[in-house]
């Protein structure tokens, strides 16, 4: 799915905006996150640097945004019949992965954000510990660090191994 979209991103917007702008705005949509931010970059060949600033920034624009609004968002939505059921279904998937961070909070936070899996990234991680409650700076910190574990092994997934595989292969 996140080749799908990427395909989608490049296809659509790739003779209107920058490659640079391509891969900002992948950053910041959910599933693709700074993850498929990373890949987009290394198709259209920008440097590791600049594909991390850019991804980094990126994935971080819209998480103050779920971990202070989000709750006052969803509880006036709850409120309207048309979209309590979709709301609840996206608390209940968001809630069913915070095992973990419930029992760790920050540590768990990072590793959740971190770790490059379907479903975990910067966008669930704000969305479950602002519906856990978690205190927002510790919460955005936790965020961050978990993000730059995100960065590192993407980086080693998409620049360096092909790297190696070009110099060794």
């Amino acid at each position: 799915m996140q080749e799908q979209l990427i395909q989608w991103f490049t296809g659509t917007l790739g003779g209107y905006i920058s490659k640079e702008a391509i891969v900002f705005l992948i950053s910041m949509v959910p599933i693709l996150e700074l993850r498929g931010g990373l890949i987009a970059a290394a198709l259209f060949g920008l440097s590791p640097w600049k594909a991390i600033v850019i991804c980094f920034i990126g994935n971080m624009v819209p998480i103050p945004l779920i971990l202070w609004l989000i709750t006052p968002i969803f509880t006036w939505l709850k409120q309207r019949e048309l979209f309590r059921p979709a709301v609840e279904r996206l608390e209940q998937k968001a809630m069913g992965k915070s095992d973990r961070i419930q029992k760790y909070e920050f540590w768990g936070l990072v590793l959740f954000v971190g770790i490059p899996l379907p479903g975990t990234g910067a966008w669930t991680g704000a969305l479950i510990a602002s519906l856990l409650g978690m205190n927002g700076k510790k919460a955005f910190a936790a965020i961050l660090c978990g993000m730059a574990v995100a960065t590192g092994i993407m980086c080693v997934i998409t620049y360096l191994i092909p790297w190696l595989i070009r110099i060794y292969g």
